[in-house]
């Protein structure tokens, strides 16, 4: 066990994505110095997965290139990848943590050269591609990570495997016996940024997902769309790699539903016209059908609804999908109730999009301290404990939110830290 000491006011932040990005950068620049963790082995959290993002339909390297290059230049910020938070003990302006660090088995010396990819003849689900391709068991985690450098899969590589990583390294950068390492430190506040995960769509099991490959989710099509993605932009069906004519989007799948989500996710219906931008450049005579209960697109984003729904191959039918039915040809069937007209909708379609609802993290992983949190699982901030929620872990909201959000979160954990 090592101890890592801060100046008096140190801020742990909890998760390096957007918000905790932002959380700890708003903090580091007015002078305390923070601890920035993240159980991944990149920070960048979701928004990295995007092929796009709010307000400027902008690449997520557009963001997130700035943001490493302020925590680069900004010495007050020390950040631990692959590393979760394992206790809590003290009080607010004296807390006492302890991270536990996960190996990577490619140590400093890396240069992410690459070679060690090259070399494994071992290979695993490309996690970051959600399981839509795969990567060797030597990896860089996507093309722009950070920080640069690789990980290994230890328990996916053979003998074989081991033996060639460990030989391709020409700078000793491959170390197959790390352990996991225990760290304390002591801080004043904690900020919880701990984002989202996409909800299960298994679990609507009449959207026959992992059922029929024609049905996927939406963070599924922002990996295809984007240029890195596991088709090279490519929006395709998975399994015969067929090119929409059609496609339908199923809204509120998962949300707004007390057996699944009970509140609304807030970003699935701009997420949704923002695919339907992708599915447009890519096709531009593709038949888009879109299947709701209500359309939110608050604020400036209305012109952005308007436009899309004035699209001449474009179908809004108001109503709850009520089943997928799977198609021999590949495709498959959405019927949904239309709640305008009370008749049955039947659309037969290429390809059929799962608007998943957004869950904060910590309600699948649990909180590792003694959080409070409301009964979806979202962090309660209590100033009192020194517990601040920020982004998603606070509620679901898109990216402009969630900055501001976690610059509230900074400097409320500053005041708490200089008490």
């Amino acid at each position: 066990m090592t101890d890592e000491q801060g100046t008096s006011g140190a801020i742990l932040v909890v998760g390096g994505g957007m918000s905790g990005l932002t959380a700890a950068l708003e903090a580091a620049e007015v002078g305390n110095d923070v601890f920035l963790i993240e159980k991944n082995a990149y920070l960048g959290g979701r928004v990295a997965q995007l092929n796009q993002y709010f307000p400027k339909l902008c690449p997520p390297s557009c963001g997130l290139e700035i943001n490493f290059r302020r925590i680069r230049d900004n010495r007050r910020i020390r950040t631990y990848t692959m590393t979760t938070l394992k206790s809590v003990s003290g009080s607010p302006g004296n807390y006492e943590v302890t991270l536990e660090i996960a190996p990577r088995y490619v140590n400093s010396n890396c240069t992410a050269c690459g070679e060690c990819a090259a070399a494994c003849p071992d290979v695993i689900d490309n996690d970051f591609n959600y399981g839509m391709d795969k990567i060797t068991a030597a990896y860089l985690p996507h093309d722009m990570a950070f920080p640069r450098r690789y990980v290994i899969a230890k328990d996916a590589l053979s003998a074989d495997g081991a033996e060639a990583v460990k030989n391709a390294c020409a700078y000793n950068a491959v170390d197959l016996d790390m352990t996991p390492q225990t760290v304390t430190i002591s801080v004043g506040s904690i900020v919880w940024a701990t984002g989202w995960v996409p909800y299960e769509p298994t679990k609507m099991d009449n959207l026959k997902y992992g059922q029929s490959n024609a049905v996927v989710t939406n963070m599924e099509i922002e990996r295809m769309a984007a240029p890195s993605g596991p088709t090279n932009g490519a929006i395709v069906r998975p399994g015969d790699n067929k090119e929409i004519e059609s496609i339908a989007f199923v809204q509120c799948a998962g949300s707004r539903d007390e057996n699944h989500l009970e509140y609304c996710s807030y970003i699935c219906c701009t997420a949704t016209f923002k695919q339907m931008t992708y599915v447009r450049e890519r096709y531009p005579d593709a038949k888009i059908v879109v299947f709701y209960i209500d359309l939110r697109t608050p604020g400036k984003y209305e012109k952005f609804r308007a436009d899309l729904m004035n699209d001449e191959n474009a179908e809004f039918i108001k109503g709850k999908v009520a089943e997928i039915v799977p198609e021999a040809d590949g495709g498959v069937t959405v019927v949904a109730e239309n709640a305008v007209t009370a008749e049955k909708s039947h659309r037969k379609v290429d390809m059929a999009v799962l608007a998943t609802g957004m869950q904060p993290s910590l309600a699948i992983d649990g909180a590792p301290v003694d959080l409070d949190m409301d009964n979806s699982g979202f962090v309660i901030s209590n100033f009192d404990k020194g517990m601040i929620s920020a982004g998603c872990a606070k509620k679901a909201a898109d990216v402009v939110t969630t900055t501001q959000s976690s610059t509230a979160a900074a400097l409320k954990a500053i005041q708490i830290s200089r008490r």
